[in-house]
This record gives C-alpha cells, sequence and structure tokens, in this order.
C-alpha cells in the first residue's frame, strides 16, 4: 500500500553514532546536549531565535497558549485544519471562533476576521494550510489595530520563507510540528517560536513542569520537553534536509504540470517559497472525488481527505454559523501520495486514474 505520507529514515550510520554517544554519556532526557545543539541549529537554519524544542506539534500550541494565560477568552480561527489547532485551544479553556477560509488558497480569509472581534477575543490563530503561507500582511494589520496576539500554525512549513524570512519570523509565536511525517521530523516532536524574550523564558519553565531552580517551582507546568534519541533524529535529518527538499520539489513539479488541467490546485501566496510537503487536490464535486479514492484504493494507493471533518462541525466546539466553504472543501478534497517514497511508476497510476475519472 502507498500511503499519502511515508516516514524519510536518514542515514543508518550517523543515527547510531549519535546513540552511542547516548549510551556513553548516560544523558536520555531534561534539556540535554542533543536538545541543545538541535535549538541552537535549527535558530541558524531557520533564522530565527527563541525556538524551543517541545514533545509535539500539538503540545507547542497548548504551550503557547497557557503562557498567555488568557482562561475563557476567544481565538479567532480556521476551521480548515488539523483538528489539534483547535484542540489546543479548547484543551487551555479558550473558546475558538471560526472564520471561514479563502476557497482558492484553503487559509482563514482575513475579510472573514475582524466582524469576529470581541472584547473577549485574545488571538487570532490562522493556519499556513499544507504549508501555504497566509496573508500575514492583513491578519498583521488587523492584530495590531485591536491588540491582538497572533499564533501561526505553521506545522506544515518547515521549508517555507515570507518576503525573504523564514516564515516562522512572523507572528508573535509560531508552531511547528516535528511529527514522523513530515519533511524534517524528530521521530515525535514540534517547536514553538516566541518573539517577546520574557515569554520565551516563561516557556521554558513551563516546558519544564514550572520549575525554576534546583528546588523552587514558579508556577504550573507541563512536561513538554523532548529527549536525546529524539534530537538525535532531528540532528541526522537536518543534515540529509536538501536532499529530502528536492525529491519532493520535483514530485510536486511533475504533479502539477500533469493534473493543473483536470483538478483545483491550491492558489499559492505570490510572496511566499512554495511548500513541498503535500499535494492536494480538489475535484468538480463529492462524487467524483470519491470516484478517484475507490479507483486509487483499487491499485493499493490511500488518498486522504485533509481536512475532514471541516472543525466547526467537531462536538466539542459550540458554531454560531456554518462554515460554508470549509465544509465545501473538506467534502471534496483529496490529498495524494508525495514523497521520496512514491514510485514514478506509482506517480503515474495516480495521475492516470485521476484523468481517467
Amino acid at each position: 500500500m502507498t500511503y499519502v505520507t511515508k516516514i524519510y529514515m536518514p542515514d543508518r550510520e550517523k543515527f547510531k553514532a549519535y546513540i552511542d554517544g547516548i549510551y556513553e554519556s548516560g544523558w536520555l532526557t531534561n534539556n540535554g546536549p542533543l536538545v541543545q545543539k538541535l535549538e541552537k541549529k535549527l535558530e541558524e537554519f531557520l533564522g530565527v531565535k527563541n525556538l524551543l524544542c517541545i514533545s509535539s506539534g500539538t503540545d507547542a500550541l497548548q504551550l503557547a497558549y497557557r503562557i498567555l494565560e488568557q482562561d475563557g477568552k476567544e481565538v479567532i480561527t480556521t476551521p480548515f485544519s488539523f483538528v489539534s489547532t483547535t484542540s489546543a485551544i479548547v484543551a487551555e479553556r479558550l473558546k475558538p471562533v471560526y472564520a471561514d477560509i479563502d476557497s482558492q488558497t484553503y487559509n482563514i480569509n482575513p475579510d472573514n476576521i475582524e466582524r469576529l472581534i470581541t472584547k473577549d477575543t485574545c488571538a487570532i490563530a490562522p493556519c499556513h494550510v499544507f504549508g501555504n503561507a497566509c496573508d500575514i500582511d492583513k491578519i498583521d494589520k488587523i492584530a495590531k489595530e485591536h491588540d491582538l496576539k497572533v499564533i501561526y500554525d505553521a506545522s506544515h512549513a518547515f521549508d517555507v520563507k515570507y518576503k525573504g524570512k523564514h516564515i516562522l519570523n512572523y507572528g508573535d509565536m509560531s508552531v511547528i510540528s516535528f511529527h514522523a511525517t513530515k519533511m524534517f521530523h524528530t521521530i515525535e516532536g514540534g517547536a514553538l517560536v516566541i518573539k517577546d524574550d520574557a515569554l520565551y523564558e516563561k516557556a521554558k519553565i513551563v516546558r519544564n513542569y514550572g520549575i525554576d531552580g534546583p528546588d523552587s517551582v514558579a508556577m504550573l507546568g507541563v512536561n513538554a520537553k523532548i529527549n536525546e534519541v529524539e534530537a538525535a533524529m532531528g540532528l541526522c535529518m537536518l543534515e540529509e534536509e536538501d536532499t529530502i527538499f528536492e525529491d519532493r520539489k520535483k514530485s510536486h513539479e511533475f504533479y502539477t504540470s500533469q493534473l493543473k488541467d483536470y483538478v483545483q490546485l491550491q492558489k499559492k501566496n505570490e510572496h511566499a517559497t512554495q511548500s513541498y510537503s503535500y499535494f492536494p487536490v480538489v475535484f468538480k464535486n463529492e462524487e467524483e472525488m470519491s470516484a478517484v479514492r475507490a479507483a486509487l484504493l483499487e491499485h493499493d494507493i490511500a488518498a486522504r481527505q485533509y481536512f475532514k471533518p471541516s472543525l466547526d462541525t467537531l462536538p466539542y466546539v459550540k458554531c454560531n454559523e456554518v462554515m460554508v466553504k470549509s465544509r465545501d472543501i473538506a467534502s471534496r478534497i483529496l490529498v495524494i501520495p508525495m514523497h521520496s517514497g512514491v514510485e514514478p511508476l506509482v506517480s503515474k497510476i495516480i495521475i492516470d486514474t485521476i484523468k481517467g475519472v
């Protein structure tokens, strides 16, 4: 079976050398030397400051909300994303308020945000969907006018720059996922990038149970650290990132050239570089999408409906209006396999199947 994602395994000997070093040091967790080295290298590679490695992208989102201490407030967010974009808000005792998406970019539409702002709004939480940069300038303008924080879910945007700077530099905080299926991974994990130095220092304490000294607990915290084995994987992945990027870029360009006249492709932000994390295609209707999905399964190719369900339909949220565009795209979209494990023959079968239906 060929799946949408496949875990990239870096050079075995390089990884083994790091593991041997862990055995020699006996240091497995609690902000070890490899974690510190990875954070430093990621800051250099991405051109950011105040990067904290976190146990998962979801935990990083929750940590972002926790350090803001805005219990009971509202966060304006997108209905079209992975479930953790919303679940992190709810888990931290905040209320998600949805602004519908642009049906071409699949990102939150800034024109839908301002009317939703109330005295209880504390933040805007957009997602760079499939790594496609949001309309950052418009969102930033709205946030500044209303004194709101901006927390970007940049889980798919490890490889993206916006107006010459890495996309993680924008907003008050940005979160990225290092899950095993991502272009860059640490087996499990993620990162939180924080613009404000004081909030960064606070996040370091909250990440480690709220402990701020050998015999002192300063505040309520969580255990959101990554360990040395995960950091070792990240250090190996970082050395091979160029290879991963080029492999996916070739596949992305091939799919685009072959499918652009048959399906709707995501409209990219012209001020940003492209991400090659996923390849979503949108069909004319749900029936066409279902037919393609079934036909691909006959060839042992598993496409997925990212992102379904539309988050305004989750059973643990209350939404006062239907997110029409989000629900529509969710019903017609498929993400097809695109990674270094997809053989040319499989790519051809995918293309021929879509064209045939």
